[in-house]
């Protein structure tokens, strides 16, 4: 009973009282009929068709193995009949995961999508790991930058978040605020723990300043944040996030070379259910409202 594949096979030769019917039903050569019929009988341990002139016949014990699997046929046909029902519908669990830090700009949108869609369950997920959207860990995932994607995955552009250097004023009034690019040398920045990082703003910072320079590193964005806000460095902030506080100084402004591009990214065998472009539809509208992102140009 190892392999449905043998005793499907048997079925169909059953129900159709020969091996080329089978074979044409299933999509397969009749020589693998042939082997299905043999190695099944083989680990069952008997005849389960009498082979003659007309064709194959099955015997009592071929009866009663064949019963059962028409029955579990029919079950796998129920089945399959309603999860395509379900993803007819916009309804059942969510999963939607997103890089860490931007909450409070997705969980209006998700929440929003509710109201229109209320019997949709929410599993909002972030982590510093990528889940993986083909052994279905996610529905749709929010991804920054332009890192590869698996071949299986279905990638569209969303909007490009900008990006200044600032800093607290607490810092600036301890270090002076320099006026220009070059008068970076001397100060103190905040920035990724990793010389590694895809984001091309902190790209930028490691080719310009010292390594000494970078004297507050870490790889959670709000710690990040947090140590700007503290006056440990100047540091990059999306303009959203630096305009909701006053006592943050713009030390350079947004540069399109520093815009972050955010990616939705669904794997294949989802992206066209209506669930999916349903919530594909609803972000892309609410993201559409962000009046402090660009849109996704061809560089995308």
């Amino acid at each position: 009973m190892e392999n449905w594949d043998e005793i499907r096979t048997a079925y169909q030769v059953a129900r159709l009282g020969t091996v080329s019917g089978a074979a044409e039903v299933l999509g397969v050569h009749h020589a693998t009929v042939i082997r299905h019929i043999d190695a099944l009988e083989r680990r069952m341990g008997t005849k389960l068709f009498q082979r003659h002139a007309r064709g194959y016949t099955p015997t009592e014990s071929g009866r009663d193995l064949l019963a059962v699997a028409k029955t579990t046929e029919e079950q796998f046909a129920h089945l399959a009949s309603r999860i395509k029902g379900q993803g007819e519908t916009v309804s059942g669990e969510l999963v939607f995961t997103s890089i860490a830090g931007i909450a409070d700009l997705l969980t209006p949108a998700l929440v929003s999508f509710q109201h229109r869609w209320p019997d949709v369950r929410v599993r909002f997920l972030t982590d510093m790991r990528l889940f993986r959207l083909d052994y279905g860990e996610a529905h749709v995932a929010l991804r920054a930058g332009m890192g590869p994607e698996e071949p299986d995955n279905v990638v569209q552009p969303l909007v490009r978040f900008q990006v200044g250097l600032y800093a607290a004023k607490s810092y600036v009034d301890r270090f002076g605020k320099p006026a220009s690019e070059a008068e970076l040398a001397g100060h103190r920045f905040v920035s990724a723990d990793s010389e590694a990082t895809r984001a091309p703003f902190h790209r930028w910072l490691r080719t310009v300043v010292r390594p000494e320079q970078i004297t507050y590193a870490t790889t959670e964005p709000a710690a990040m944040e947090q140590a700007v806000h503290q006056g440990a460095g100047m540091g990059f902030l999306m303009t959203f996030r630096a305009a909701q506080n006053p006592d943050l100084v713009e030390i350079l402004p947004p540069r399109v070379e520093w815009e972050t591009p955010f990616r939705l990214v669904t794997h294949v065998d989802l992206h066209r259910t209506r669930k999916v472009q349903a919530f594909l539809a609803h972000l892309k509208e609410v993201a559409h409202g962000w009046r402090f992102c660009t849109e996704p140009g061809p560089r995308d």
